[in-house]
């Protein structure tokens, strides 16, 4: 099987001591690429030299509403710089939280509306988190127009998710899934179109089910794809090929060197 972690965070400092290894076992469970959305701009350099060279990583350019203090108005010129110089499939991680105490919400649109017509001007998808903010989030797509995209760690209703594959967005479905107590989601993925399902790990965060509480890492799709076929009841091939092909058109991957990192 062919797997893609449409989410993955490997530049985090958790994966600092042991990067290649968690490559290594991610390929081993067939995972042959994964997209590495940045949060803040200070790790735009950093990301880059990750993926630079690499036909098995893919970068994202954003900015993450939770770090909503970290960011600065001269970071969304950044964003189409990197992107210029460097190369992406996505602009991302950006969006909402509406969970977290504390932070601005008007602050949060501004930066989000913004790097909506970045992913616009540069004809990309976007990588949304939007947590306590679907609603929101859905609004301020149809207000801006001609966007694609997936949101992350989709945890909203099934009105929400109908809405946004209407606005051609995928969900990005992962560790959560696995819980047996997250039977409205768990509704949501056994019935929801095959072509709007994306896999992610959200690798270090969300570790499956069997292993909560620990370092989660993108081989953990595997697992992933495993229950969405139980819940389906279909093979788990068919939600790798069609996950995969999902991830392939989304980011306009470039498939010859999945084989070879």
């Amino acid at each position: 099987m062919r797997l893609i972690d449409s989410h993955c965070h490997l530049d985090a400092a958790e994966f600092d001591a042991d990067r290649d290894a968690v490559s290594a076992r991610a390929r081993d469970a067939g995972v042959i690429a994964q997209i590495l959305p940045a949060v803040a701009a200070e790790a735009f350099p950093a990301l880059a030299a990750l993926c630079r060279g690499r036909r098995d990583r893919f970068a994202a350019y954003g900015l993450h509403p939770m770090y909503l203090e970290r960011h600065r108005d001269a970071d969304l010129q950044q964003i189409g710089t990197f992107i210029a110089r460097e190369g992406a499939v996505a602009v991302g991680e950006c969006g909402l939280d509406f969970f977290l105490a504390g932070l601005d919400r008007e602050r949060q649109c501004q930066l989000f509306d913004a790097q909506l017509l970045i992913a616009r001007e540069f004809d990309l998808p976007l990588i949304l988190h939007a947590r306590r903010a679907v609603d929101e989030v859905i609004r301020r797509l149809r207000s801006i127009g001609s966007l694609r995209g997936v949101v992350h760690s989709f945890s909203g209703s099934l009105e929400q998710a109908q809405q946004l594959w209407t606005l051609g967005f995928h969900l990005g479905i992962g560790g959560p899934v696995t819980y047996e107590r997250a039977q409205r989601l768990r509704r949501i993925v056994a019935a929801m179109p095959i072509e709007h399902l994306l896999l992610e790990s959200d690798a270090p965060d969300q570790p499956n089910a069997s292993a909560r509480g620990a370092r989660n890492e993108p081989a953990s799709i595997l697992e992933v794809a495993t229950v969405i076929a139980d819940l389906r009841a279909v093979d788990v091939k068919i939600i790798a090929s069609a996950s995969t092909a999902n991830a392939v058109g989304l980011f306009q991957l470039d498939q010859t060197g999945f084989t070879t990192a």
